[in-house]
């Protein structure tokens, strides 16, 4: 959408905002804050974006292989460490509680933290458009931080692993990472024009592929060397960084409204207008489609995000620490390439096509993912299914699917969630491909017609 269609729609119907506004704490200053010190180098939100996706990368697998550990200890399953990994260990018992447990505590721990972070990071994305963009990247990065803190208590106190959950929703409740995206994006919308914004919207997701490539690597080796509380405490560094950075660094791109409140309905009353509102030429039909298309593909992404740790810990693949890194780091590999890949194909094929080309990739990882008994063809897989990270309600459902499918299939087929995924994309590559169909018809149409007159 134009700049002049959105400013239109959070226009329309909200001029009486001010009565739906709930009174909250959080006020600001009536004028601009320059930041205490000046950056030598002409980059703003970049060094916030990949210090906070080093640390999520870090510690997302991390977090998944302690608690394989700690649940394997706990029912007393040794199978993929001592050298028993072979065919017949898949159907082992104790692997599949192992596998089970770990499943459902990812789904607890993400639930919760992905129902608590759906709700504040639409309220702080809406407070920054009045309050400024600074603060929405501070409290979400001071939020994490909080988070690797508890995670670091459990580990040297060896408390039960309910307390992750509990450090999920004080992550949830700052906005986690998925507020430092927004804040990220709309502050170069901010300062970036029209031909610039690609640019610069290119440079942030090449900040989240390099950081995720080298926190993969990382993060394999140091698990292996030094265990899991080391690692840890980079991850609560990097976080703080990323907060006392935005905080001595990035100047202020909003003009503080003294009234702004962290409470109110402007925002979701904005989206529910933008998607009830009448439009011509089915267009409201074509915006409800393609929001259907983009929650199919990123809950697939990010369901199957959280079972390939699970996938690679056990048999027959049973990959230690190490590989589990360069597994991941392959898969951050795409927000390089793709940006490639996505410039070339854009000089040829339009917009809808070039989607269906990323699409048939996934569908090919993921199809391979869930045949994948050897390394090579994982490594191939993963490379295939690659997607950039998006934020949302496609975290909550897909966290909710696929980690409840993992354990309900594995009596079958463990890799079944890999195919369903695969079975999802199909239908967005439908949809898509319909839509880029009935766009060229109707073009075509355009020019006949305005030839004729």
């Amino acid at each position: 959408m134009d700049d002049s269609d959105t400013s239109a729609i959070l226009a329309e119907g909200l001029e009486s905002s001010d009565s739906s506004i709930v009174c909250c704490c959080f006020k600001v200053p009536e004028s601009k804050r320059p930041p205490p010190c000046s950056c030598p180098f002409s980059v703003t939100v970049e060094p916030v974006m990949f210090l906070s996706m080093f640390s999520i990368v870090l510690q997302w697998p991390l977090s998944t292989q302690y608690l394989w550990d700690r649940i394997s200890e706990d029912v007393g399953y040794n199978g993929t460490k001592g050298g028993g990994c072979n065919a017949s260990t898949v159907h082992d018992p104790l692997q599949k509680e192992v596998e089970t447990l770990t499943a459902h505590w990812n789904l607890y721990i993400n639930l919760g933290g992905f129902l608590v972070g759906l709700i504040m990071v639409t309220l702080l994305g809406s407070w920054s458009d009045r309050a400024g963009r600074r603060l929405v990247l501070i409290i979400p990065s001071l939020g994490l931080a909080l988070q690797a803190s508890v995670y670091l208590i459990v580990m040297y106190l060896k408390l039960p692993v309910f307390w992750f959950l509990i450090g999920r929703i004080c992550s949830g409740l700052s906005g986690d990472f998925n507020a430092i995206l927004a804040g990220c994006f709309a502050y170069v919308a901010d300062t970036s024009g029209r031909g610039s914004r690609t640019f610069r919207v290119a440079i942030l997701e090449a900040c989240l592929g390099v950081a995720g490539i080298f926190a993969s690597v990382i993060g394999g080796q140091w698990r292996r060397a030094q265990g899991y509380i080391n690692p840890f405490w980079l991850v609560l560094a990097t976080n703080l960084a990323a907060a006392l950075y935005a905080y001595l660094f990035v100047p202020e791109t909003v003009t503080p409204d003294p009234e702004a409140t962290l409470l109110s309905t402007r925002h979701h009353r904005a989206i529910f207008h933008l998607y009830s509102s009448d439009a011509p030429q089915g267009r409201r039909t074509k915006l409800w489609l393609y929001t259907i298309c983009f929650f199919l593909v990123v809950s697939v992404h990010f369901g199957c995000s959280d079972l390939y740790v699970l996938y690679e810990l056990s048999a027959p693949l049973c990959w230690g620490p190490v590989l589990i890194g360069y597994g991941s780091a392959a898969k951050n590999l795409a927000y390089l390439t793709s940006l490639m890949g996505l410039r070339a194909m854009q000089c040829c094929m339009k917009d809808s096509w070039v989607a269906l080309v990323g699409l048939t990739s996934n569908i090919v990882g993921l199809i391979a993912i869930s045949f994948a008994n050897t390394t090579a063809l994982m490594f191939t897989g993963a490379l295939f299914a690659s997607v950039a990270c998006v934020e949302g309600l496609c975290s909550l459902v897909s966290s909710v699917v696929f980690n409840s499918l993992y354990p309900a299939t594995l009596h079958f087929m463990k890799g079944f969630p890999f195919i369903f995924g695969a079975i999802i994309l199909l239908i967005s590559a439908a949809i898509i491909g319909g839509l880029g169909c009935q766009e060229e018809r109707e073009y075509g149409e355009n020019r006949e017609s305005s030839g004729i007159s």
